[in-house]
């Protein structure tokens, strides 16, 4: 595998430029910027709320500094609240290419369109072809599940926990997520966390987690799931569970938290304190994109009933639970874990192929969201408190 070292001593495996909105008002303009470069590699990314939020800024930060992108351009209107300056500064440290365009400023729409795609096409002709040799410890891959039905739990879930063994034995950093659908799981996770503080904490979120929904007055658990064969939340569970695989427990992260050393890791993706008008429910893209923003390279997502999203900072590879679906959506799925339930493969089988799967999108090749041009993104408000000091290994 070849990849981009980076300013900051980071690896990409791919060199998007990103063009990244810092207010609603500022999206039509980035989309018309970025639009005909798509083919590219020229990915847009934004956040819309006037509003200043740290969790936010701390996301898009993460976003514009991430290995797998090599240069950023900011559109602002110029009168939301957003520190677009610090920000900017914040790319410009990470060694990348960094401009900002604020409409206001530049004469309206026309105008910072125009010289927004002068920028852009500066930094493709500056493109170079992948230079760094990198391996399986240099990856960190997230996973998250969508759509999910009555086979994830017991084919593709599995599957990928497989691969998640393979990747965590090779050196590899992976991390997990969705604690709101992963109640009642918490004593088997306490149970694998390195040590008995870090327990407590997998225990907290997971509470947090059930006082939350209570609150919300609903679950992570819709008739998408009842309708593909999925009984109720626990049987959800431990499908999601599955996806984690059977090594310890490193460390518990929050959206944009990186980790700190190799190991397996569990997200926490639920908002903290109560529930507040306007951030919003657990949903598939924006918890992808909350991975991302902790240094994943790619995501491997799971679904059942079967999902199209992707994502515009790092490549998802799709694998599905059933050969029906997979035969339906092929176009839009990588991996068939259908196999397992056809009797043709097992588990360990279909795991490795994951790992392969992996291996061929960190070397370049693209995914299926990526080749269809995929580039789902979703930043809300949320808050967040500080990790304490027994999330992280020392």
């Amino acid at each position: 595998m070849r990849g981009y070292r980076r300013a900051d001593g980071r690896i990409g495996i791919r060199d998007y430029v990103v063009v990244a909105y810092l207010v609603e008002c500022a999206h039509h303009v980035a989309r018309r910027i970025a639009d005909p470069y798509a083919e590219q590699g020229v990915q847009l990314i934004g956040f819309p709320g006037c509003y200043p939020s740290g969790y936010a800024h701390r996301v898009l930060e993460a976003m514009c500094t991430h290995p797998n992108v090599g240069a950023v351009l900011l559109v602002s209107l110029g009168c939301e609240e957003f520190k677009r300056s610090a920000l900017r500064e914040a790319v410009r440290a990470a060694g990348r290419p960094v401009e900002m365009l604020v409409i206001q400023g530049c004469g309206g729409t026309a105008a910072t369109i125009e010289r927004g795609r002068i920028w852009v096409e500066a930094r493709l002709a500056e493109r170079r072809p992948p230079e760094t040799s990198l391996g399986l410890s240099d990856l960190v891959v997230g996973t998250k599940c969508g759509g999910s039905d009555g086979l994830s739990g017991v084919t593709i879930n599995p599957a990928v926990g497989h691969a998640f063994d393979l990747l965590v034995d090779a050196g590899a950093t992976v991390m997990f997520e969705e604690t709101c659908e992963l109640i009642g799981c918490e004593e088997h996770m306490a149970s694998r966390a390195a040590d008995p503080a870090l327990a407590g904490e997998i225990r907290g979120a997971v509470e947090k987690a059930r006082r939350y929904y209570d609150d919300l007055g609903h679950g992570s658990f819709g008739g998408g799931n009842i309708k593909h064969g999925l009984s109720t939340i626990e049987e959800k569970s431990l499908g999601a569970y599955a996806k984690s695989g059977t090594r310890p427990i490193a460390g518990l992260l929050k959206p944009g938290v990186r980790p700190v050393r190799p190991g397996l890791y569990l997200m926490d993706t639920v908002n903290d304190g109560a529930v507040r008008f306007g951030i919003p429910n657990i949903n598939d893209t924006q918890t992808v994109t909350e991975m991302v923003a902790s240094g994943c390279h790619l995501i491997l997502f799971t679904t059942g009933a079967g999902s199209v999203v992707g994502q515009a900072v790092a490549p998802v590879i799709k694998g599905v639970s059933n050969t029906r679906v997979f035969e339906r959506m092929a176009g839009d799925m990588d991996v068939n874990a259908g196999t397992i339930a056809d009797g043709v493969e097992t588990i360990e089988q279909v795991g490795e192929r994951i790992l392969a799967e992996v291996v061929a999108a960190a070397s370049g090749r693209p995914t299926r969201s990526e080749a269809l041009g995929h580039q789902e993104f979703v930043l809300a408000y949320k808050t967040y408190e500080p990790l304490g000091p027994a999330c992280l290994p020392a």
